[in-house]
């Protein structure tokens, strides 16, 4: 039998179905090849918002440093000026010339209140970076600003700290973070790892005191390198009872159980100057996010009638919660059956977050009721009822003043909106002075830039007439710790017309620092 040639075969049809059916198996290949690989880039998507800014796996949140040469406003509209206005400083700075210092807050916060209060602090922070290198007489290393975010709630601070950890060794010469924002436990962890790393902290609105050191215990400094503008809970409790005369055995405690470091720190101060109280304390047990509302308000409705219950000699109470609380807790005491009994709530200067807040009854404040609160600091509080001749002064607040003057247009502005009665943005200015100024004393001689771990070393030395920090706020003198020395503390009220009215500067120490500011043995 002859062989058949090739073509016979194919002509035949032999070959010929077979082929047919390899090309199309080929075809499907191709075709479910691309498609995984098309899903794969679906669900593997660039998780990117900008340089050195990204969204973690499952989260929709930006987090990181935003250190690019462009501004980044973290998507929220009302901090894009002061944004724009860091970015076109940072863009004339010299590679060499500067080193960097760090913004902490929660940027991608959803409470209005305390999106409020970033702005503020990001617009304060600005003009403490733009007069330093603008009236530095000579003085160096320049200034650059970015922002850290942590995340909303502080979620992701392990990330933006080993960002700015890589940021001291790089271009950026990172060489402070300041900002840190409330005393939650999350920051409590970032401060930590901040100061194991050396790098210094500046914390400008924390005021627990287990974020502080010099508080005893087996490690007297838990946290090298950190320096605070505001005084902790306990010389806020001190000064406002001071100045309230408290009485014993005329105040109730409403507290938060089981505490953030904020408000158990808080409650441990006051708990400590209430000893002889006729009454045992109040607890309430909020969410877990003290930023959301939870049940509490049915618990607050109870606490008030138990308020109504007590002696009528019992005309004060102490308040150790967060600003949602105190709110909730505000707008139940409106609602009261004891219309005709006065009542005065003192608390911390979580209060200062209530300024602006649309929900808070304030006819409630109608009706014999008064709430007094310590705040970081207060745009009258150099100004009005005759302040004292030292601790802090006119002259210095005017020169912030003279600054948000010329942020209302070019070259150094707009910057948004501005507003100064809850007192972030005054406390962001000292906070980043203070960085400015442990930076440039850092500096050796003939050099520039300072070595990292030398910035935090300059804290104990902030203090006396020729190195204190003569701040917006009052006067910055440091302990051998880091903490402010009889720092000023603006007493506010919240007004039924809004916003608040400035009662009085109170101490801690009962009066004023002395001219030279030096803490005692």
């Amino acid at each position: 039998m002859a062989r058949r040639g090739m073509g016979t075969w194919l002509r035949e049809g032999v070959w010929e179905i077979p082929l047919r059916r390899y090309l199309a198996l080929l075809l499907t290949a191709a075709l479910v090849t691309g498609l995984v690989f098309a899903v794969r880039t679906l669900t593997h998507d660039n998780r990117s918002c900008a340089p050195g800014v990204s969204r973690p796996q499952g989260s929709a949140e930006c987090v990181g440093v935003a250190s690019g040469p462009g501004p980044y406003d973290f998507g929220q509209e009302r901090l894009a000026d002061a944004v724009q206005a860091i970015a076109r400083e940072n863009a004339r700075l010299k590679p060499g010339s500067y080193v960097t210092v760090a913004l902490m807050l929660p940027y991608t916060s959803t409470s209005e209140t305390m999106l409020n209060d970033i702005q503020h602090q990001l617009q304060g922070a600005y003009l403490a970076q733009y007069q330093a290198n603008h009236d530095a007489n000579g003085q160096t290393p320049q200034i650059r600003l970015v922002l850290a975010n942590p995340g909303a709630t502080g979620t992701y601070w392990q990330q933006t700290v080993d960002q700015l950890d890589r940021m001291t060794t790089t271009a950026d010469t990172l060489r402070a973070v300041a900002g840190i924002g409330q005393s939650t436990d999350a920051n409590k962890a970032a401060v930590a790892a901040l100061t194991r790393l050396h790098i210094p902290v500046i914390g400008s609105s924390i005021t627990a005191d287990d974020l502080a050191n010099g508080q005893g215990g087996k490690n007297p400094d838990p946290y090298p390198g950190l320096a605070r503008v505001a005084p902790t809970n306990t010389d806020e409790a001190r000064a406002i009872t001071k100045f309230a005369q408290l009485k014993q055995g005329r105040a109730l405690l409403v507290y938060d159980k089981p505490g953030d470091p904020y408000t158990l720190t808080l409650q441990q101060s006051f708990s400590a100057l209430l000893k002889g109280s006729r009454y045992e304390p109040q607890p309430f047990t909020p969410p877990d996010d003290r930023s959301q509302e939870g049940t509490t308000p049915n618990t607050f409705r109870q606490i008030t009638n138990l308020v109504c219950d007590t002696d009528p000699g019992t005309d004060t109470i102490l308040f150790a919660g967060r600003h949602v609380q105190l709110r909730q807790f505000i707008n139940a005491l409106g609602a009261r059956g004891c219309q005709d009994r006065k009542f005065t709530v003192l608390t911390g200067d979580e209060a200062s977050y209530l300024t602006y807040e649309k929900d808070l009854n304030r006819d409630a404040l109608r009706h014999n009721l008064s709430v007094l609160y310590t705040s970081l600091a207060h745009p009258d509080a150099w100004v009005r009822n005759n302040p004292p001749a030292t601790g802090g002064s006119a002259a210095d607040f005017a020169t912030l003043q003279t600054l948000l003057t010329t942020a209302s247009r070019a070259p150094v502005g707009p910057i948004g909106s501005i507003a100064l009665d809850d007192g972030q943005l005054i406390i962001g200015y000292d906070a980043l002075r203070l960085a400015v100024h442990g930076i440039r004393e850092a500096v050796p001689p003939g050099r520039t830039i300072p070595a990292l771990a030398d910035v935090g070393l300059q804290w104990p030395q902030v203090k006396g007439k020729s190195l204190r920090v003569n701040g917006a706020s009052g006067w910055i003198c440091l302990d051998a710790h880091g903490n402010p020395y009889d720092k000023a503390v603006p007493i506010v009220e919240l007004t039924p017309q809004g916003g608040s009215r400035f009662v009085r500067i109170a101490w801690p120490e009962g009066k004023p620092p002395s001219q030279e500011c030096l803490p005692p043995a």
